[in-house]
């Protein structure tokens, strides 16, 4: 996984295939009763499961057995390690030796922090390869995001890649065929098995891909809470944990942080509407929760890649890049890169751009009112993203599309005093027009009491240090 070669071809090396074919019933057997796995059972469970040599049956049966009895911290490093390995890693040239850094979010509400933080990274002079995923159940994805703008282009080979980290700094890419391919099949079956939650897995699933991408510096946000994967912070801390431990091991220097995961983040829910959101962001505004986890995440990788000498020296070069627009630069040369006109990046970057002219426009917007008077105390987070998924803003089924221009407006924020019939919320959606129980679960989602109930949380709660 070291920095090695100066071409503009990314060095590649792919791992071979295990000869050896144990029983997998007594692997299962095993591991079902509470016992250890050894470094070769893991290998030949894992090849087996690249080269198609195990049935579903028996995939399946391993899962379940590892999300009940977990895993100790020497398997899930093996198990990391193998499913890294059944594909290709990358490596990057010598000179950008501790420079190449990535970022994973557990998944959340209105979490579109890549979209600015990439670009502002590459602007404090890392290297960025972001390889990022698509919306699942009701969090959404980057990639979807980004595919709302016309003609950018998520699939990108790998030579393209290393062109575009050489002339630009950062790409937002999809997984290729190549990296990883284990965990791309252990995944599906985890989400038809119930078994995604299983930290070992998690664990796996995360940093080979990431260990993959040949980084010098990860930093995780770990998110807990309603409408988190994990509801409270002791769960999210030990996943946390997990991932800081064995991702040091394979030799990316890893850090996490534990965000919370109540509210959305931001003010805008859904695809088209959120990249916006991450544009006025780059251009120095935007909510102040998202420039919180963009200049927190940011600052704290630049510290652990050695580009600044301290968290909070790192969190103010970000905030530079943000506020002179030099990140806004490099968004704006990412876009062309991977596909959009020209004259397409320049106006979506604009300073006074009109984004209603680059983006889909939903048929219908509808505002719904508050309904009583008093201060905003919450807004549940996982009822809003769970309405707007219903309406097509997110996946039912594996491949099916997508409505980009379905999304929500959040027009008053935590600690706000309001009175009845103030507008609280907008709607951008595509016939047929919100029902009945939508709109009750949209009302049911906004909390309004008295003063002395309101209790503000800032959204980083703890940092987790490299080992």
């Amino acid at each position: 996984m070291s920095p090695g070669g100066g071409g503009l071809s990314p060095n590649v090396s792919r791992s071979g295939q295990g000869r050896d074919c144990p029983s997998f019933p007594d692997l299962i057997r095993r591991k079902r009763d509470g016992g250890r796995l050894s470094a070769a059972d893991i290998r030949a469970f894992v090849q087996a499961v690249k080269c198609g040599s195990i049935q579903d049956g028996q995939i399946g049966a391993m899962l379940m057995a590892i999300w009940h009895k977990g895993m100790e911290p020497d398997e899930t490093l093996a198990l990391t390690e193998e499913m890294m390995r059944s594909g290709d890693i990358l490596t990057w040239p010598q000179e950008w030796s501790g420079l190449v850094v990535d970022k994973h979010s557990t998944g959340g509400v209105g979490d579109k922090v890549s979209l600015p933080l990439a670009p502002a990274l590459a602007a404090c002079g890392c290297k960025v390869p972001m390889i990022s995923g698509r919306g699942l159940a009701h969090t959404g994805g980057t990639l979807d995001k980004l595919e709302s703008i016309r003609g950018f282009t998520v699939d990108q080979p790998v030579e393209r890649l290393q062109q575009i980290l050489e002339d630009v700094g950062c790409c937002i890419v999809g997984q290729t065929e190549s990296l990883v391919p284990a965990d791309r099949a252990l995944y599906a079956m985890r989400d038809a098995t119930a078994t995604v939650d299983s930290m070992p897995l998690i664990t796996g699933s995360i940093l080979s891909k990431k260990g993959a991408e040949g980084l010098s510096a990860l930093v995780l946000d770990v998110k807990f809470g309603r409408a988190a994967l994990y509801k409270n912070i002791d769960s999210a801390r030990d996943l946390a944990h997990s991932l800081v431990t064995v991702g040091n091991s394979i030799g990316m220097r890893t850090g996490a942080v534990l965000s919370r995961m109540d509210t959305p983040i931001g003010c805008s829910v859904g695809n088209s509407l959120e990249v916006c959101e991450a544009l006025e962001c780059l251009k120095g505004r935007g909510p102040s929760d998202l420039q919180e986890l963009v200049k927190t995440l940011g600052g704290y990788l630049l510290w652990m890649s050695g580009r600044a000498s301290s968290l909070e020296s790192g969190q103010e070069k970000l905030a530079e890049v943000l506020q002179n627009g030099a990140a806004l630069q490099k968004f704006q040369a990412m876009l062309q890169a991977q596909g959009v006109s020209m004259e397409t990046a320049q106006s979506l970057c604009s300073v006074q751009s009109d984004y209603s002219l680059h983006f889909r426009q939903a048929e219908h917007q509808t505002e719904l009112k508050v309904q009583n008077d008093g201060m905003v105390l919450d807004i549940n987070g996982l009822t809003l993203a769970e309405v707007l998924h219903s309406m097509g803003a997110g996946r039912t089924k594996a491949g099916q599309p997508i409505n980009h221009s379905v999304g929500a407006e959040i027009l008053v924020r935590l600690g706000q005093n309001v009175q009845t019939g103030d507008p609280w919320l907008r709607i951008h959606y595509d016939s047929p027009a919100l029902n009945a129980t939508q709109c009750y679960d949209l009302q049911a989602a906004l909390t309004v009491g008295e003063r002395e109930s309101y209790h503000a949380n800032p959204r980083v709660a703890e940092f987790i240090l490299p080992r």
